[in-house]
C-alpha cells in the first residue's frame, strides 16, 4: 500500500503513526490526523524545495504544531495551499530581473520594502499595497515580475488562470471567483496572480449580462481582499489595459498601477547572461548579439536560447563529439525568432503608461 497517496483505515492510521512518531492516537482520530500530516509534509516539502519525507513530516507535525490539542491550524492553511496549486519560487528570480528596468525599481521601492521592512514603514505611516496590476505589451515579462516578487518576500505563489475560472463553465465564473476570493482572505504571506485580467474584468459598456456580471463581482472582491490584516497580495496582468473597467482603474481597487514594457541594454544583457550561463562552454560574442535583437522582450530571448541550445544538442548526439555555442549559431537561429515588439506597439505602450500608471 502507498501510505502517501492512499488513505488508510482508522487502525492502520493509528498503527502508522505510533510506528513512525511513537504516539498512540485513537483510531478514530488518526484518520484526520493522517489526512492533516500528508497536508504538513507537501507543505514542508514545498518550503524546503526537497521531499521531507513521511517520518520527518509526522514528526514535525506533532511535535513541533500542537497538532494534538489545537487541531493544527498551519496544517489545515496547507491544505488550502495545496488545493489552490501553492509554490515556492527561488528567491533568484528575483536577480536575473536588471536593477536599471524601472519596474523593478518601482516594485522594489513601493512593495518589497515597505512588507521586508515593516518597522520603518510603520515608523513613518507607509501602508504596502495588496492589490497590483502589471500591464504591458505580451511576452515582456509580466509573469516572471510577479514569480520575482513571490520569491524575494519568500511567500507562496499561486497562479490563477480565466480557464481555471471557466472549469464549471461561463455560468459559473463569477461564482467560481467568489470562492476563490473567500479561499484567499484566508491565507497569509501569499501571492495571488490572475493573468490574463482582461478576460474576466472587461468593460461593462457593451458587455453581455454575464460579463458584466463577472466584472460586477471583482469590483465587489478586490475591496474585501484588501480589508484583511493578512500578508496578501493580489496582481493581475494584462496585455490589454485598454479593454479593461474603468471602475477597475481608479484609485480604490488596485494601490499600484505598473508598466512593464520592452527592455534597456542592461535588462536584455542581463536575461541573456543568465540563460547564457546555463549552456555549454559558450563562446559567444554578447555585444554582437545584443545589437542584433534591440526588439527582443525577456520572452524572445528565452525562446532563442532554446531554438539555440537545441541545434546544439543534435550537433553534438550527431558528431558525437563537444559542441560549443558559438556567435555563428546565434546568427544562423536569429532569423528564425521574431522580436514581439515593433515600433507601434511601443508607441502605444509609451501613450498607456502616461495615462495609466499610478504607483
Amino acid at each position: 500500500m502507498d501510505i502517501v497517496n492512499s488513505l488508510p483505515n482508522p487502525a492502520e492510521c493509528s498503527e502508522l503513526i505510533y510506528d513512525l512518531s511513537g504516539h498512540k492516537f485513537e483510531p478514530e482520530v488518526a484518520c484526520d490526523i493522517w489526512i492533516r500530516i500528508l497536508d504538513h509534509k507537501w507543505f514542508l516539502s514545498e518550503k524546503l524545495g526537497r521531499d521531507v519525507g513521511t517520518k520527518v513530516a509526522v514528526l514535525d507535525y506533532i511535535e513541533n504544531t500542537g497538532a494534538v490539542d489545537e487541531g493544527l491550524i498551519s496544517s489545515e492553511n496547507a491544505g488550502l495551499l495545496k488545493e489552490l496549486g501553492a509554490k515556492m519560487v527561488d528567491q533568484s528570480i528575483w536577480e536575473t530581473i536588471s536593477e536599471s528596468q524601472p519596474p523593478k525599481q518601482i516594485v522594489g521601492k513601493r512593495i518589497v520594502l515597505p512588507l521586508t521592512e515593516v518597522e520603518l514603514a510603520q515608523k513613518h505611516g507607509v501602508t504596502p499595497p495588496k492589490t497590483i496590476l502589471f500591464f504591458g505589451p505580451p511576452g515582456t515579462g509580466k509573469t516572471h515580475f510577479v514569480k520575482a516578487i513571490a520569491g524575494v518576500l519568500g511567500w507562496w505563489y499561486i497562479e490563477i488562470s480565466p480557464s481555471d475560472l471557466m472549469v464549471d463553465g461561463t455560468h459559473a465564473i463569477g461564482a467560481n471567483l467568489k470562492r476563490l476570493m473567500e479561499k484567499a482572505r484566508n491565507l497569509d504571506e501569499a501571492v495571488i496572480f490572475i493573468d490574463e485580467f482582461e478576460e474576466i474584468a472587461g468593460s461593462r459598456d457593451n458587455a453581455s449580462r454575464l460579463d458584466k456580471s463577472i466584472t460586477n463581482e471583482l469590483l465587489k472582491q478586490v475591496p474585501l481582499l484588501k480589508q484583511y490584516a493578512k500578508r496578501l497580495l493580489l496582481v493581475c496582468a494584462t496585455n490589454y489595459i485598454r479593454e479593461l473597467d474603468a471602475a477597475l482603474l481608479r484609485p480604490g481597487r488596485f494601490d499600484c498601477i505598473i508598466p512593464v514594457g520592452g527592455l534597456d541594454d542592461q535588462g536584455r544583457r542581463t536575461i541573456f547572461e543568465y540563460y547564457l550561463s546555463k549552456t555549454n562552454n559558450p563562446d559567444v560574442d554578447v555585444d554582437r548579439i545584443l545589437a542584433m535583437i534591440p526588439l527582443f522582450t525577456p520572452a524572445d530571448i528565452e525562446y532563442l536560447f532554446q531554438r539555440v541550445t537545441q541545434v546544439a544538442f543534435e550537433r553534438e548526439l550527431a558528431q558525437k563529439e563537444d559542441y560549443r555555442l558559438t556567435t555563428e549559431l546565434f546568427l544562423q537561429v536569429m532569423p528564425k525568432v521574431r522580436p514581439s515588439l515593433n515600433v507601434d506597439l511601443i508607441n502605444d505602450f509609451k501613450e498607456e503608461c502616461r495615462e495609466f500608471t499610478r504607483y
